[in-house]
């Protein structure tokens, strides 16, 4: 499998827990991984049998207006699911930074997804149906 990066592109989206924080847009770097066979493209030379990277950059820096999140997490996974759904990478991960602490350098979210759902084992469904290993099974 082959991968398409677009590295810490610089967008100012209104995120952050307190509404003081949302007020203001903030600086924010997003990494986006998309991962695809390029071989097609690349034996043909033609756009349309890839991910535009450009068409992605555009997107997401057009994601945030007029739009906030209290959540970098919940950012993270609406992008993830975004490029899933308008690109059709196999899979994708997504690294948000934002710059809110001043004694490190930035926080952040990285996430991956995959466009083929895994379905849990059967022993992953009684566990959530019963809520976990029964005391008498510890």
């Amino acid at each position: 499998m082959d991968t398409i990066t677009l590295c810490d592109l610089e967008v100012h989206y209104h995120i952050g827990v307190p509404e003081d924080e949302r007020a203001r847009a903030q600086k924010l770097l997003l990494t986006v991984e998309m991962d695809l066979d390029v071989a097609p493209a690349a034996q043909t030379d033609d756009l349309e049998k890839t991910i535009n990277y450009y068409s992605v950059s555009r997107r997401l820096l057009e994601l945030g207006n007029g739009r906030q999140w209290k959540l970098i997490e919940t950012l993270a996974e609406e992008i993830a699911q975004l490029i899933l759904k308008e690109y059709q990478p196999q899979a994708v991960r997504v690294e948000v930074k934002k710059f809110i602490i001043t004694e490190a350098r930035y926080v952040s979210v990285k996430i991956s997804r995959d466009r083929r759902r895994k379905r849990p084992t059967p022993s992953q469904v009684l566990m959530q149906k019963i809520g976990g290993v029964p005391a008498g099974f510890r």
